[in-house]
């Protein structure tokens, strides 16, 4: 069982940055893939970015690449996702996640809602413009 709680959100100007921190518990943290979703109002949950077990390997949707940056340490059981150059469309309930094993496989890359097992509550994030 992994427990997930997100924190960090809050409201910032477009431009503007945050950084969203995820806190795992469990011992088992380093072998599970992490990952940031987002929901935005009247919209269905949507993949950010995923990051592999050990760090080493990182996926984004299109639209926030070259913005968004996921990272994880590992000693202190816990995902990050840095938020650069907000804009207003990001504004959304952020959502971490996680899955047991890799985060890619044969040419696949896992992005959908079904196929992570853990949930945080979320943290809202309301980017003005």
């Amino acid at each position: 069982q992994v427990q997930l709680v997100e924190s960090g959100g809050g409201l910032v100007q477009a431009g503007g940055s945050l950084r969203l921190s995820c806190a795992a518990s469990g011992r088992t943290f380093r072998s599970y893939t992490m990952a940031w979703f987002r929901q935005a109002p009247g919209k269905e949950r949507e993949f950010v970015a995923v990051i592999s077990w050990s760090g080493g390997s990182t996926y984004y949707v299109d639209s926030v690449k070259g913005r968004f940056t996921i990272s994880r340490d590992n000693t202190k059981n816990t995902v990050y996702l840095q938020m650069n150059s907000l804009k207003p469309e990001d504004t959304a309930v952020y959502y971490c996640a996680s899955r047991p094993g890799l985060y890619y496989s044969g040419g696949y890359y896992y992005t959908r809602v079904n196929e992570y097992d853990y949930w945080g509550q979320g943290t809202q994030v309301t980017v003005s413009s």
